[in-house]
C-alpha cells in the first residue's frame, strides 16, 4: 500500500514533473524550475506561474476563434476522435490511446501530427514519479516527448526552424467552446473541465506560462484532481494502463501510429 502524499508534496512534484525546463542526469529539476518550486504552495495563478528566465515564455495569446500556436505556427485540428497506438521498446504490449478532439481539437491535433510526423520514435520517458521510482512513490506520472530526452525541449518544425507551441485549451463542462491560453480559475471559471485528470489521462506538460506547450506529454498514473483545470487533458489511455504503470525513466518509445481516425485531422491550410 502506497503512503499517502500530502497535497503540498503533490503541488511540489506537479513542478518538477510537468514543468518544462532542464533536470539534471538523476531526473531531478534543475536550477532552471527552482523558482517554480519555491512558489509551488501558492494557491494564486500570479504565484504558481513563475518561471525563471531560462525557461520558455508565452509570445503572443491565442484567442478562442484561433488555432495559431503562440509563435503564430498553424497547428492541425483533430475534429472527432482519433486513436494512438504506441509501443515501447522491451514491451508486449501497446499502449493504446483514444484521442478526443470534440473537447480538445487543437492539444489533440498537434499530438496526432506528432504521431505523424514520427516525432515519438525512439524517445524516451525521461521523468517518472511513481511505483517504479528509485525509490518508490505515490502513482503520479510518467512524462515523455522530449526530443531533447532531458526535458528542456520540444518539437521544432524543420521548415521554420523554430518551435511550435500549443496554446492552452481546456473545456469547461457543458461550455460550447474551450477556454484558450487561461486556467480555468485564471479565467474565472469554477466549473470543473469535460477532461478530468483520471488514471490513464494523457495530458500536456508546459512551463509557467500557459502557451509554452510543445510535444513533451504525460500519462496520469492516478486521479489527479487537483490539476484539473491547470493542465490540458486530451485523451486517455484505453487498453495497455499494465503497460503504462510499468515505465521507468529512461524507458524509450519504439514507435507511435495512427491507427484509427486519420481522416479527422485537418491539416491548417
Amino acid at each position: 500500500m502506497w503512503l499517502k502524499i500530502p497535497k503540498l508534496l503533490l503541488a511540489l512534484f506537479v513542478v518538477g514533473a510537468l514543468i518544462l525546463g532542464g533536470c539534471s542526469t538523476d531526473g531531478v529539476a534543475s536550477d532552471s524550475s527552482n523558482s517554480a518550486i519555491a512558489d509551488a504552495n501558492q494557491t494564486s495563478e500570479t504565484e504558481t506561474a513563475k518561471v525563471s528566465k531560462d525557461e520558455p515564455v508565452q509570445l503572443a495569446s491565442a484567442s478562442p476563434n484561433s488555432v495559431e500556436s503562440t509563435n503564430n505556427m498553424t497547428i492541425p485540428k483533430l475534429e472527432g476522435k482519433a486513436t494512438v497506438e504506441m509501443k515501447l521498446k522491451g514491451s508486449e504490449e501497446p499502449i493504446i490511446i483514444e484521442l478526443d478532439g470534440e473537447n480538445a481539437p487543437v492539444t489533440a491535433g498537434n499530438f496526432v501530427d506528432l504521431v505523424q510526423k514520427g516525432v515519438y520514435d525512439g524517445l524516451v520517458f525521461h521523468r517518472v514519479i511513481g511505483p517504479t521510482s528509485n525509490p518508490p512513490e505515490q502513482p503520479f506520472v510518467a512524462q515523455g516527448g522530449d526530443p531533447k530526452g532531458n526535458g528542456s525541449g520540444g518539437f521544432i518544425d524543420k521548415e521554420t526552424g523554430r518551435e511550435r507551441t500549443v496554446p492552452l485549451e481546456i473545456k469547461p463542462l457543458g461550455a460550447d467552446e474551450p477556454v484558450y491560453s487561461k486556467t480555468l480559475k485564471a479565467a474565472g471559471v469554477s466549473k470543473p473541465p469535460e477532461l478530468q485528470h483520471k488514471q490513464g489521462a494523457i495530458a500536456m506538460a508546459r512551463s509557467g506560462q500557459p502557451d509554452s506547450a510543445s510535444s513533451q506529454f504525460y500519462f496520469a498514473l492516478a486521479d489527479l484532481p487537483f490539476l484539473d483545470g491547470d493542465y490540458a487533458v486530451f485523451g486517455y489511455v484505453t487498453d495497455g494502463m499494465s503497460t503504462v504503470n510499468k515505465i521507468k525513466q529512461g524507458d524509450r518509445i519504439e514507435s507511435a501510429k495512427v491507427i484509427k481516425g486519420a481522416e479527422n485531422l485537418k491539416k491548417a491550410s
